[in-house]
């Protein structure tokens, strides 16, 4: 495996023991990235992680269709929430480099970034997947050693990570939460988009 930067990986090594793809807490925070209507009845929060293919999957096959019937027509606030997951160093270098795009390219880097998990998985290039994400973004190479080196950035994420953990018990991704009810019970997991239907009704009936 290719590394990003040394650095990154020392500072990761020690968020490993959190990390699992496997498969509640809507409190809001200022670190949340969010699409969608704030003042929806509805929350379906997701915890996910930019190298788990669990969560490229539902971003890639059911998230479109679910964007399209609940966040670009305002029933829904959706908020995405970061966990890091093997290899831990890719994960947290894709959410930096979002991060450091800006909000209003933050979903398109982490759509890229799903989209080419395969590419990554299969050659092990993933630094060099991740710099042409970002060149496309608008970074230029020292722009992108800059932000995934980032330790008070990386700390950051680290400190949401663990928070999530333990407070909202998340222990895998990708794990759904609907109005503060995790779906799929404990373990979490993928959930169709009729899944979500069923948990999206039951929040707004609930209201």
């Amino acid at each position: 495996m290719r590394s990003l930067t040394s650095r990154l990986l020392l500072a990761l090594a020690l968020t490993a023991s959190l990390a699992g793809c496997a498969k509640n807490n809507t409190g809001a925070s200022a670190d949340d990235m969010s699409l969608g209507n704030p003042a929806a009845k509805v929350t379906v929060v997701e915890y996910a992680s930019a190298s788990c293919v669990h969560c490229g999957r539902w971003n890639n096959e059911v998230f479109p269709a679910f964007k399209a019937k609940y966040i670009d027509t305002g029933k829904v606030n959706y908020v995405y929430r970061e966990f890091l997951t093997p290899p831990v160093e890719v994960a947290a270098a894709a959410f930096l480099m979002a991060r450091c795009a800006g909000k209003d390219k933050y979903f398109s880097v982490i759509d890229s970034v799903y989209r080419a998990q395969e590419e990554m998985f299969t050659t092990g290039q993933y630094r060099e997947v991740l710099l042409r994400i970002g060149q496309s973004a608008g970074m230029n190479e020292a722009q992108f050693n800059a932000c995934v080196s980032d330790e008070k950035a990386l700390k950051a994420l680290n400190d949401r990570v663990e928070k999530y953990s333990k407070d909202a018990k998340i222990t895998g991704t990708p794990t759904f939460v609907v109005n503060g009810k995790k779906i799929g019970g404990d373990a979490g997991g993928e959930q169709s988009l009729a899944q979500l239907d069923v948990a999206i009704a039951e929040a707004q009936a609930a209201k």
